[in-house]
């Protein structure tokens, strides 16, 4: 359940963005999800992208922050968001990328462009002992501005003989850049060995 308490009113937001729209894009992502999970134990890696996906989708309904409208521009380029009014080509800081991840820190991206970034940090609970008919949790929300200086470039290995990954790029100390830009983190949830866990050890 989220819960007033375990927002940090002192982080700073996106121009416009407001807790209130994190607050429902959280209950939407873990409502939405319940009905998906099992899409994370046939592919994790598209679950994350799922994920993000449905953050975009309750930001979009809930904020000033608006998906570019024509199709091949919403699934092939930056941003995720926009801020209303900010035209074709917004600056920057009206730009609003969403990612999802299960790790604690780690951050990766197809670009490397200057933003405002959206990480929603997620567990999986398929016996739904945190929450009754929560499966999916969104336990920290991190919000940053990030440079295109921040990001390093991470090659892929794939090639004519196969396999590989495609290129991406990863932020650079993402522990130490992302440290208290936590818009939203859940009290009951612990970060241990690189994991989320909960704190009462179940």
């Amino acid at each position: 359940m989220v819960r007033r308490e375990d927002f940090d009113k002192t982080v700073p937001l996106p121009p416009g963005l407001t807790l209130a729209a994190v607050w429902k894009a959280v209950e939407y992502v873990e409502r939405e999800l319940a009905q998906l999970v099992d899409i994370y134990f046939e592919q994790a890696n598209v679950f994350s992208a799922i994920v993000g996906i449905y953050a975009t989708k309750a930001l979009d309904a809930n904020s000033v922050y608006e998906k570019p409208r024509h199709a091949d521009t919403a699934q092939q380029r930056f941003p995720d968001l926009k801020k209303r009014g900010s035209g074709n080509r917004p600056k920057p800081r009206d730009c609003l990328e969403c990612k999802a991840s299960k790790r604690p820190w780690a951050v990766q991206s197809h670009y490397d462009h200057p933003g405002w970034y959206v990480v929603w940090r997620y567990l999986v609970d398929p016996t739904c002992s945190l929450e009754p008919d929560r499966p999916v949790i969104v336990w920290r929300v991190d919000v940053a501005f990030v440079e295109k200086a921040d990001w390093k470039y991470e090659a892929s290995k794939a090639g004519t003989g196969g396999g590989g990954r495609t290129h991406t790029f990863g932020l650079r100390q993402p522990a130490r850049r992302l440290r208290n830009k936590a818009v939203y983190q859940r009290s009951d949830i612990a970060v241990r060995g690189g994991k989320a866990v909960p704190r009462n050890g179940q």
